[in-house]
């Protein structure tokens, strides 16, 4: 077996802790709790889990006073938080919003109520027996103080905070109509009570809720099935090679890992023996296995297919590839995108604004009530007879219900993090990392794509095809043209450079080499026999050995048939004299001209720019179907940003796709950068978007995706403001009673929610491939 090196020295891994938060009962207060979390000092990741109750935040140092500095941090957004460790049995009961297992005993309380209630007044017509009455008072105080407990909590703790939510809005809906018919019982009045509604106000909503919550709770499971990925155990090999199994979390840098047949690997590592395939699907998309062999990279996660393996590993926790892929997507899911702006300015004046306009109809139907009925008279003519209670205070206090119930703000706060959450998880499914809710709006307005050659849209393995030598016979005992070449491209890591370093031959001793970005190699080489001297070798483009002084006339030939065939061509130099040329060429991608086809019929612009001579980039561009007119040829890695620059200058909103190495400038000029990569690479920030496998296919599906989100969010928009644009009048004028209100206001969290799950079924053009299958139907064959 190889010998092991040393065990790195690392800074202390992130630690992941547990908050039991309460006064939850809705995905808008997730929200709520989620960026309290982010925006304390430390935090990298958070999980909040509606269900359970639960918060996991993944924090630099998990010490006492960071603990109560996020407990503090969900207080003052009007939560209860606790560690895990500190949440005792009794302390969980008393929390507003228990987990679902638990919360469905105080709904299912509420319901039967709500049913029996229903059962005695629409089908048995008892509600005017006296006896009834009073069954449905204490029907309707159980629900109350029961089923209602966790609203009324949740608006306590936000009116501590001096804030106001939906649990506000419930609270006082529920407890007008309750104290309504209360008084009304209590003081021999013989009208219509109102127990009914006020228990179908918490029933109603409460089953939304739970809808909602279930609804979520699979909107996240893409994130959760990446979090179960890795084995909790592992094969370590021993010094002595036996084999014990071990947790993984108990796992250091260097262990040996044995690897079966059908293994997960537990986490990053290099093969040190034997070899295999690994289906590599669940991080990078890939259906195709990954062969590995000596040195290969594993990721954690990953499966191991047909052979016995050992690895090393080299990294651990939360420094996986899969950790950083969680991390990513967490990040995305909590962030906020721009559009969401105007949703949270409203939300936070929504409230207060909704009970004053629930005190003034109150007011209105009390103290003025010929001018209130008069109004709903007038509309009942376009819209539809409402039954209205003969009591004018008794209409008065349910209609200013009405309007406390119909108008939560929850649909509207729901809109943009339900899409995100969804198109994070959706993306990662396809092998597609985003940075944040910014970028994948960003992505969704892109109208202009600009590819690099290099490793995008070729595969990023040339090959060396052809070379030629120029040197004059006095020339022949100094130096051999190819030793001159492969000397200078061992000192790039460059693709092209690596091509030309895989021939085999001799090499020189060459010195202060240094590489020209996006030009060439240079070195020096002193020679003593036959003759003296200290010759500057050059290995790079012709443009570049052109500007150094070095003569092209005796090349022209070889320069363009090559160039015209798409190769990439290379002078050597020594000094200003030309000793030979090489030809390398990058094979297209696998379905790279589909997918230049595919966005230009989706109705993006597509460019190309490459530091390659013209002709090789026409050459290239012809291929996969570029126009000429869009193509940059010999482009500095700092002429890229410029033209992208330019494209912006004409109004366009530009996408860079690069291999996020020498294109880190244009990846950051650009509004949106695409980093074509594998899942080693995911921590470069210069990218907004980073495909974690290397087939370009992906990008019309990660802004295809980033389109179809932004429609949906913009979708849930409109709803969430039509819905309470239209309700709250309605309810002020009588048209609403307060339990259709909470039928209304749990539907309008569905379709917020169920609106942006239908982001899991999007496929890419589906809808361009079907739009241009009915054109061509109806136009018929060429000719006809």
């Amino acid at each position: 077996m190889n010998d092991r090196p040393a065990t790195p020295t690392a800074e202390a891994a992130p630690a992941r802790v547990r908050l039991k938060v309460g006064g939850m009962t809705c995905q808008n207060c997730v929200r709520h709790v989620r960026e309290a979390l982010q925006a304390a000092n430390g935090v990298r990741s958070v999980d909040v889990d509606l269900a359970r109750g639960e918060a996991s935040v993944l924090v630099k140092d998990a010490t006492n006073e960071t603990l109560e500095l996020l407990a503090s941090a969900v207080r003052a957004a009007g939560f209860e938080a606790k560690p895990m460790e500190q949440s005792t049995a009794t302390s969980a009961a008393a929390n507003a919003s228990p987990p679902a297992h638990a919360w469905n005993v105080p709904l299912l309380v509420a319901l039967v109520a709500t049913a029996i209630l229903m059962l005695g007044e629409w089908v048995l017509g008892w509600h005017h027996a006296n006896w009834f009455r009073w069954v449905a008072f204490g029907l309707g105080t159980i629900v109350q103080f029961y089923s209602g407990l966790g609203f009324y909590r949740g608006a306590w703790r936000q009116l501590r905070q001096g804030q106001s939510s939906m649990d506000t809005l419930v609270a006082l809906g529920s407890t007008t109509a309750y104290s309504l018919s209360v008084v009304m019982l209590f003081s021999g009045g013989g009208g219509h009570l109102h127990f009914m509604e006020a228990t179908a106000i918490i029933s109603f909503i409460g089953l939304g809720h739970w809808l909602e919550a279930r609804v979520s709770r699979n909107a996240e499971n893409a994130l959760r099935d990446l979090m179960q990925l890795a084995p909790e155990e592992a094969l370590r090999q021993e010094a002595d090679r036996s084999e014990v199994r071990v947790p993984v979390a108990d796992l250091k840098l260097n262990d040996a890992i044995v690897l079966r047949p059908g293994d997960a690997v537990p986490t990053d590592g290099t093969v040190i023996e034997g070899d295999s395939a690994v289906d590599e699907s669940m991080l990078t998309g890939e259906s195709m296995p990954v062969d590995k062999a000596l040195h290969s990279r594993l990721y954690a996660g990953t499966i191991n297919l047909n052979g016995r393996l050992v690895m090393l590993v080299t990294g651990t926790g939360e420094r996986t590839a899969l950790a950083r892929i969680i991390e990513a997507v967490q990040r995305a899911q909590s962030s906020r995108a721009s559009i969401q702006r105007l949703a949270d300015r409203v939300s936070n004046v929504f409230v207060p604004v909704v009970v004053l306009i629930a005190l003034a109809t109150g007011l209105w139907w009390g103290l003025a009530p010929a001018s209130a009925r008069a109004a709903h008279d007038f509309f009942a003519g376009w819209l539809w007879a409402a039954r209205l209670s003969d009591s004018v205070w008794v209409a008065a206090f349910m209609n200013m219900a009405a309007v406390l119930i119909v108008a939560c703000p929850c649909a509207m706060g729901l809109a943009t993090p339900a899409a995100i959450m969804v198109a994070a998880n959706s993306a990662s499914r396809r092998g597609i990392l985003i940075r944040d809710g910014v970028a994948l709006e960003k992505a969704g307005e892109i109208d202009t794509i600009v590819f690099d050659k290099t490793g995008t849209l070729t595969r990023g393995h040339p090959k060396l095809l052809r070379f030629e030598t120029y040197r004059a016979a006095s020339d022949r005992p100094v130096l051999d043209e190819m030793w001159v070449a492969v000397s200078l491209a061992r000192i790039s890591n460059h693709p092209v450079s690596r091509a030309v370093a895989a021939y085999g031959c001799e090499t020189y001793p060459v010195r202060e080499g240094r590489e020209v970005r996006g030009s060439g190699i240079e070195a020096k080489l002193d020679v003593a026999k036959p003759i003296g001297a200290t010759f500057v070798l050059r290995l790079g483009s012709i443009r570049w050995l052109t500007e150094q002084g070095v003569e092209f006339e005796r090349a022209r030939s070889f320069v363009e048939e090559w160039t015209h065939k798409g190769a990439t061509v290379l002078g050597i130099a020594a000094d200003k004299h030309l000793l030979g040329v090489l030809a390398v060429r990058d094979e297209l991608k696998p379905g790279a001209a589909q997918v230049v086809a595919d966005l230009a019929r989706a109705g993006w612009g597509i460019h190309l720019v490459t530091g390659d001579h013209p002709a090789s980039a026409s050459a290239i561009a012809a291929e996969v179907g570029i126009k000429a007119s869009a193509v940059r040829a010999e482009a500095s890695p700092e002429q890229k940003p410029e033209y992208i620059r330019q494209l912006q200058a004409q109004g366009h909103r530009v996408a860079f796709v690069g291999d996020g190495i020498n294109d880190a400038p244009a990846l950051e000029k650009a509004d949106l950068g695409i980093a074509v990569s594998m899942a080693a690479e995911i921590s470069r920030k210069a990218a907004d978007v980073v495909l974690l496998r290397s087939d370009i296919a992906a990008i019309p599906e990660a802004l295809g995706l980033a389109r179809v989100t932004l429609r949906r969010i913009r979708q849930n928009l409109f709803w969430a403001f039509f819905y309470n644009a239209a309700a709250v009048p309605l309810a002020a004028l009588g048209f609403l009673n307060p339990m259709l209100c909470a039928v209304l206001m749990g539907l309008s969290d569905l379709i917020v929610v169920g609106n942006s799950l239908t982001i899991y079924w999007w496929k890419p053009f589906r809808r361009e491939r079907w739009l241009t299958a009915l054109k061509e139907s109806i136009a018929g064959p060429a000719g006809d």
